[in-house]
């Protein structure tokens, strides 16, 4: 988005700046954005910081981002905290001489536990949609999410169904049980759907308004090889 590429602070301590191609400020109209796809390691923190934070006018950018690297290097077995981090980091590359706004913004990958993932890969033909319903109903019976299931089975079916239009590889299906339960689709097809008012005698069109209306939240990312829809619901308390 026109900053600086981030470091990928890994949880053996190596920081690494990664290789993303250069793109204009968030803003900009008329210009193409490419996606990139990356591992996130268990553990591993996300650093995503403004120029202001690495250069100055006695220090270039490459420099600064050089500089940062290594700070984060030398320190990570120290910080625990990410608040504590972005602490470190702003005390040794402070504002000083530079006159620009600084954002620095962290995030750790704390990962997902085993049994709270279920993922699957699904041939898209006329009878997936089926498939995936049933195989939704037994990940959820087996998480305990009996109250989830119509609702649930209902999106996916909508969802799966609209990837199966456009899709000419295998789809994938992803199930997520953490303070919700979040489901994605995955397809090749960057075409990313759209909500919109079915007439009354229109026989299509509804998918994502149900979804719309049953989900906690839901929405629609391009990936450089399509996109995935996804969306959220919360989970009962017991």
């Amino acid at each position: 988005a026109g900053h600086p590429p981030a470091v990928l602070l890994h949880e053996d301590g190596r920081a690494e700046v990664l290789d993303v191609p250069p793109g204009a400020p968030i803003g900009v109209g008329g210009v193409s954005f490419e996606s990139v796809e990356m591992s996130a390691p268990t553990g591993a923190t996300l650093v995503l910081y403004t120029d202001g934070l690495v250069e100055s006018r006695t220090t270039d950018v490459g420099s600064g981002v050089e500089e940062l690297r290594l700070r984060l290097q030398t320190t990570a077995a120290g910080p625990a905290s990410l608040e504590t981090l972005c602490d470190h980091v702003l005390g040794t590359l402070g504002p000083g001489t530079r006159d620009d706004d600084i954002a620095l913004l962290a995030a750790r990958f704390e990962g997902f536990p085993p049994d709270s993932v279920a993922y699957w890969y699904l041939a898209p033909h006329p009878m997936t949609a089926g498939q995936a319903r049933r195989l939704i109903r037994r990940a959820l019976r087996r998480w305990g999410l009996d109250a989830l299931l119509d609702p649930t089975e209902l999106m996916v079916s909508e969802v799966v169904t609209n990837a199966v239009r456009f899709a000419s590889r295998p789809i994938s299906l992803r199930l997520l049980r953490t303070e919700v339960l979040r489901c994605e689709v995955t397809d090749d097809s960057p075409l990313v759907p759209r909500m919109r008012e079915a007439a009354p005698g229109d026989e299509c069109g509804r998918g994502l308004f149900l979804v719309d209306q049953l989900a906690l939240r839901w929405g629609a990312t391009r990936l450089s090889s399509g996109k995935v829809v996804w969306f959220e619901q919360k989970i009962p308390a017991k």
